[in-house]
């Protein structure tokens, strides 16, 4: 499963503003169900607060990847956020984040969203990746940027 394939130009998101974890994961629940038949708000969100209690999601270096299992969804739904300032998100670094990449996984998913996450999280760990990401100004030119790395 490459990373550009999961994303469309309407669930890319630049320059958010959230005040709280807890809004900004409202933001992407929202996201991720406009324009599906088979995501609710309500269930992503709080698909998403549920994996949160478990433990963050932000990896460190101002990456997070919320993610959650979705009841009745057929396949992997993501969004992309980068925020006009760094949210704090009790990261495992501590520092605040400003890149979100978030999945909703449908429930009887298996390994496979595990594999999506590991390869997620390792191409959002390379620096220069990160830096070109972070200079990105739109949905088309972060598309390009995520196939040009064939991701």
């Amino acid at each position: 499963m490459l990373i550009h394939d999961l994303l469309s130009p309407e669930r890319i998101s630049f320059d958010v503003h959230a005040r709280s974890k807890k809004r900004l994961l409202e933001l992407i629940s929202q996201k991720l169900a406009d324009n599906s038949t088979d995501l609710g708000q309500r269930e992503v969100f709080e698909s998403l607060i549920t994996r949160e209690r478990l433990g963050s999601t932000g990896l460190g270096g101002g990456v997070a990847i919320p993610h959650g299992r979705v009841k009745g969804i057929r396949h992997v739904e993501a969004a992309f956020f980068r925020l006009a300032k760094p949210l704090a998100f009790e990261s495992s670094d501590g520092k605040p984040v400003d890149v979100l990449f978030a999945l909703a996984v449908p429930e009887d998913c298996g390994e496979d969203h595990l594999k999506l996450l590991a390869h997620i999280a390792e191409l959002f760990a390379e620096p220069g990746f990160m830096t070109e990401l972070r200079a990105t100004n739109s949905p088309a030119q972060l598309l390009k940027l995520l196939s040009g790395t064939g991701q």
